[in-house]
Parts: C-alpha cells; sequence; structure tokens
C-alpha cells in the first residue's frame, strides 16, 4: 500500500457507511476521520516523502511545495505537514472553514 490514502480503499470504507438520510456527513468529521486515519498510516513508517509524492503525480498544497523545494533532509520530507497547518484545525472544528489551498484535502473534503 502506498503511504497516501488509497482512494478505492477509501471509498470501499465510506460504501460501507450507512448515513441517516441521504445527507453527506459533516465536513468537520471527515476531516477528523482523514486526521486519524494519517496518524495511523504514519504509525508504520515515514510516509513517502513530497518529492515521491510529487512525481506520482499527487498535487501538493502550498506548504507542501514549499518544504518539498527547501534544502531539508528527506527525514524532514517525509513528515506529516498537515498536522502543523492551520487549515487542518480549521476543518476538523469548523464546518466550513475559510481555507481556500489548492491541492489541500481538507480544502477537499469541506467541499465534498
Amino acid at each position: 500500500m502506498a503511504n497516501l490514502p488509497d482512494e478505492e480503499f477509501m471509498d470501499q470504507i465510506a460504501g460501507r457507511v450507512e448515513l441517516p438520510g441521504d445527507e453527506p456527513a459533516p465536513a468537520r468529521l471527515k476531516a477528523k476521520v482523514y486526521s486519524a486515519l494519517m496518524l495511523k498510516q504514519a504509525e508504520t513508517g515515514p510516509l513517502m516523502s513530497l518529492p515521491e509524492t510529487d512525481a506520482c503525480g499527487h498535487k501538493l498544497c502550498v506548504f507542501e511545495e514549499l518544504v518539498r523545494i527547501a534544502p531539508l533532509g528527506e527525514k524532514a520530507k517525509s513528515l506529516n505537514i498537515c498536522r502543523v497547518c492551520h487549515a487542518r484545525v480549521l476543518a476538523e472544528h469548523m464546518e466550513n472553514p475559510p481555507i481556500y489551498w489548492s491541492a489541500c484535502p481538507y480544502v477537499e473534503l469541506k467541499n465534498s
């Protein structure tokens, strides 16, 4: 399994969840689940480095891109940048957080 959340795996999990009515899950809940999955994934070892992630075609947010091009070691480039990003905090606590970074997974959760 790659070190990024596998979309097919996530779709399978989402397909098994039964929600009352046709309402989608709240964005705050989606953000908290995403954060928890990323923490769990990081427990097994370092995440894929940002240069590798970029090479796989995964778009990077503005902060990930800054870390990718910075003169840092591979260990720093394998950290979960979302853990220190204000977008994560806002997304986990607000239903419609004021975040607009392109390629931010929390913006995508807000818009889904």
